[in-house]
């Protein structure tokens, strides 16, 4: 039997008003001239789901699930496998993604890992094709083994570092065969804990070279995906390197690969930041960094990457609402980089969390379609900024001033400009009356 036979597959809500059923959610439904899962591309994480026991820093496991005991570990991935893909076809999902270690056992040697991950993708590809479930991005786990307390592609011991390329390599070749749209770098470890023993300068070459090996590999491959960096400021380092998406920018140009590599953004990422997550998706399309949704929250009493489930119509409306205005998704999507409470240790919770957010992503999706229709907060910028548009601005743009030169027009000219209202709380309300409407 099925770790999840007892629970039906989830439809959408009818006049019984089912507690396990989308009531917002319609995969077909069409939204500005698109299916609503085209525009949002879910997908369901493995670890999260189907690795994590439900453990934290003070207690033992709580969830219990067959997979988890003691055993064979091959005869154990193939379980979970099986438990994964019978619920993303019963959740319906379209995409899952996965780390290396996550599918398969790590094994106590190298070529134990290669051995292992190998056989493991043959099991994926036949679920793929048995599901029709694709692969959204595969990443390697390049933080939890003790080699790794150091870091990864950062680690003072360059053997460390092959070995982290080791895992690259194998993780971007499954994740290339499975047909991944995108393969995802998340430096867990690549920061400091004190600057006391740490080489800075040495440590960002370090990445830089690593990173640029990976897109060096991504073309001999022929894997047309799109490389990710998943920004995160720190946890479980003090400070990692990947602090929020302009620091990635930077680095990116740094080392020559800003039209190689985009971000894979993470709500409570953004938030551990000091940021909202509007802003990360806002400053990643204005950089032309934008690629991919890790969809969650944050608890705000809490100054740790809890994982919620989104549940916020506001927070993702605008989110949506930028993503719409240029253009939408391409490889990316949203992926629920979530998990259930450890007091929430029935199946049937994996279920519940999952639905809220596909019905969360849904409203708002179609709340930020209505500000598009109408782009009433588009007209009033392009308003705001009128005079970049016109001949003084565009001569000041364009070069046609020096320093000096401008100072001597100001004066020349006179000039006494007032203050223009941002008007604000108009706006604030503006947006409300879309989303409750």
């Amino acid at each position: 039997m099925s770790y999840f036979d007892h629970i039906n597959p989830i439809q959408q809500a009818g006049a019984a008003k089912d507690a396990l059923a989308f009531r917002h959610y319609d995969p077909a439904r069409l939204v500005l001239g698109k299916r609503m899962d085209e525009h949002l591309r879910l997908a369901v994480c493995y670890w999260h789901n189907f690795v994590w026991p439900g453990v934290d820093m003070f207690g033992h496991g709580t969830f219990g699930r067959p997979w988890h005991e003691a055993g064979d570990p091959m005869q154990r991935a193939r379980e979970k496998a099986n438990a994964a893909f019978d619920f993303f076809k019963r959740l319906g999902t379209p995409f899952y993604t996965f780390h290396d270690t996550d599918v398969a056992p790590e094994g106590s040697s190298l070529s134990e890992y290669v051995s292992n991950l190998s056989a493991m993708v043959d099991v994926l590809a036949a679920k793929q094709a048995e599901t029709g479930v694709k692969l959204l991005w595969g990443t390697a786990n390049l933080f939890s083994h003790p080699r790794y307390a150091a870091g990864a592609a950062s680690n003072p011991q360059p053997e460390v570092f092959a070995c982290a390329a080791t895992q690259v390599f194998h993780a971007m070749a499954a994740t290339h065969r499975l047909g991944g749209a995108n393969y995802v770098l998340w430096g867990g470890r690549e920061g400091y804990d004190t600057l006391l023993n740490t080489d800075l300068k040495r440590e960002r070459e370090q990445l830089g070279r690593f990173f640029k090996m990976v897109v060096e590999h991504k073309h001999k491959i022929g894997f047309k995906g799109t490389i990710l960096i998943e920004p995160k400021p720190q946890e479980p380092t003090k400070h990692q390197y990947d602090y929020d998406t302009a620091t990635v920018y930077g680095f990116l140009k740094e080392f020559g690969l800003e039209q190689e590599v985009k971000v894979n953004l993470e709500a409570n990422h953004a938030t551990l930041a000091g940021h909202s997550f509007h802003h990360e998706v806002a400053t990643s399309i204005a950089l032309g960094l934008f690629g991919s949704i890790d969809a969650n929250r944050g608890d705000p009493q809490n100054g740790w990457d809890t994982d919620q489930f989104p549940n916020s119509v506001e927070e993702m409306t605008l989110v949506i609402y930028e993503i719409l205005r240029h253009g939408g998704f391409t490889t990316g999507g949203f992926n629920f980089d979530t998990k259930v409470r450890r007091q929430s240790s029935d199946p049937v919770d994996l279920f519940h969390g999952h639905v809220g957010a596909f019905d969360t992503l849904a409203i708002a999706l179609e709340r930020a379609a209505k500000m598009i229709e109408r782009d009433a907060l588009a007209e009033f910028k392009a308003k705001r900024y009128a005079g970049w548009d016109a001949p003084f601005g565009k001569q000041i743009l364009e070069g046609g001033f020096s320093l000096e030169s401008l100072a001597q027009d100001a004066v020349k000219r006179d000039l006494r400009p007032a203050h223009v209202s941002g008007q604000q709380e108009h706006l604030e309300n503006l947006v409300n009356a879309y989303i409750y409407s």
